[in-house]
């Protein structure tokens, strides 16, 4: 299996390249659709999707590098191979956010209902690059047997690109993509509801993210480390525990703020 889709002497093109571009514009698309659907204004939109798509592919990049730092000292040009892999999610979601959250209030946007926007086409983005990890031969997960991976029914051309190093892995990436479909299917499913309130979207997308994340990485074999504990994890369950408060505490605080302006 190659990483190229076509090469043309030293240059190329890469699968990872093509399908984080893809899962970008889909995402873009998906986005600028629904702001129109839900009344917010795409003069505004388009020029923060844009910013946020860039920063958070930095974000991601940084927050990779920072947990390498070893390997990027030696070799600091390597830092701009993209191409090559390595970008961590929860980077680009962080960097994100810190985006929006400056972007909404300049333009007066309520935060959690543009993130409500993006949550369902980040889920779907997620589902589609992480086949880019497929490609690279990376995000797998430990040994396991030709016979285990034929009994999940997997197809054969991935069963072929999970054996490596002369050994087959669970197809971890496979997984997580399954599972964020999954979540996009949901958060879509879940937004028709007129009863909705904003915020509760990107909870159900921070938590059922969190979970599924934190289960993947106690199988992931290159997994980024802080000591001896995963950092995926950490932040799985801080994406979990924000995803709790924006649903179930959020709503108590704003009702009671609402009874007692009523009793002055």
């Amino acid at each position: 299996m190659s990483s190229e889709i076509i090469k043309i002497g030293p240059l190329s093109i890469k699968w990872y390249s093509v399908l984080i571009l893809s899962a970008f514009m889909i995402g873009y698309t998906l986005v600028i659709k629904r702001c129109r659907k839900v009344g917010i204004g795409t003069a505004n939109v388009i020029d923060m999707c844009i910013n946020t798509i860039i920063l958070s592919l930095i974000g991601a990049r940084i927050y990779y590098c920072l947990f390498n730092l070893d390997y990027y000292a030696k070799y600091p040009l390597d830092i701009f191979k993209v191409w090559e892999g390595g970008l961590a999610i929860h980077g680009g979601i962080i960097l994100g956010v810190i985006y929006l959250i400056y972007a909404t209030k300049k333009r007066n946007i309520n935060l959690l209902k543009f993130l409500d926007t993006i949550v369902p086409a980040l889920a779907l983005g997620q589902a589609i690059g992480r086949w880019g990890n497929f490609f690279n031969m990376e995000a797998f997960g430990p040994i396991t047997t030709l016979k285990n991976l034929q009994d999940l029914h997997i197809p054969k051309f991935i069963i072929d690109g999970m054996y490596i190093n002369g050994n087959y892995h669970h197809p971890t990436f496979l997984y997580e993509s399954i599972g964020c479909l999954i979540i996009f299917i949901i958060l879509l499913i879940i937004r028709n509801n007129k009863n909705i309130k904003n915020g509760q979207l990107t909870g159900i997308y921070l938590i059922g993210y969190g979970i599924i994340r934190f289960l993947i990485e106690s199988l992931r074999q290159d997994s980024l480390m802080f000591f001896n504990l995963k950092v995926a994890q950490i932040v799985s369950i801080i994406m979990i525990i924000i995803g709790l408060i924006i649903i179930f505490v959020k709503p108590i605080i704003e009702k009671n703020i609402k009874k007692y302006n009523e009793c002055k």
